[in-house]
């Protein structure tokens, strides 16, 4: 009953900004044509401000800084509440069976102590010792960093989401992929004002190995 309310929430929500966005529609039809798909801006801050799970950061906050995506919210470091912003660009998207890698440059980032703390952590960021300049280098030493971090360099890190057991594990996922990556993959992913669009790139030199794919499944 839970997820049949969410759905009609969802629903509501869509219908709701259709009517408010009407010029929406025709946006959709004209990027369509050219393989290219915008998602509100509106939309993602619905789904930010639904996300709930103890390590999801609060307060999340979404802009834009075309080509960059700007975020900021509220996170848990070992104890110690930080503020943290960012402007988040999509390097490249890398598809395959086997391989989900996403490449994203993190600028503009900036740490600020929420409330009062004299923690280790606090105490660092308050010092201004942290060079936020190059992200990918902090993270490249961070002890026991997540698996799915598999580079991380200057203001660059790339994730791997094939290295999560529940993504890897997943054999819908993987079968779907094998279908699909052979004919469409992601040319680029950019920002305006309003949105988030993504850019498909289609290979129909693909298609017998979609097809071979697809009768396995």
């Amino acid at each position: 009953m839970a997820r049949r309310e969410r759905m009609r929430e969802l629903f509501s929500a869509a219908v709701g900004y259709v009517r408010k966005n009407p010029d929406e529609i025709v946006n959709v039809a004209v990027n369509a044509a050219g393989l290219r798909f915008g998602v509100p801006l509106a939309a993602l801050r619905y789904f930010a401000e639904k996300a709930q799970g103890k390590k999801l950061p609060k307060d999340i906050e979404l802009g834009t800084s075309p080509p960059a995506l700007r975020l900021s919210g509220t996170v848990n470091a070992m104890g110690t509440s930080l503020r943290a912003t960012a402007a988040l660009r999509i390097d490249r998207v890398s598809l395959a069976p086997d391989s989900l890698k996403v490449a994203v440059r993190l600028n503009d980032v900036k740490l600020a102590v929420v409330g009062e703390s004299e923690s280790p952590v606090a105490t660092l960021v308050k010092s201004g010792a942290l060079d936020l300049s190059n992200v990918g280098n902090l993270v490249k030493f961070i002890p026991k960093r997540p698996a799915a971090i598999v580079e991380a360099s200057g203001d660059k890190v790339v994730v791997d989401l094939m290295q999560v057991p529940q993504i890897a594990q997943n054999r819908r996922l993987r079968k779907a992929l094998e279908v699909i990556t052979p004919l469409v993959g992601i040319r680029a992913i950019e920002t305006d004002d309003d949105h988030v669009y993504v850019a498909l790139r289609a290979t129909p030199s693909g298609l017998r190995r979609a097809i071979g794919a697809l009768r396995r499944a």
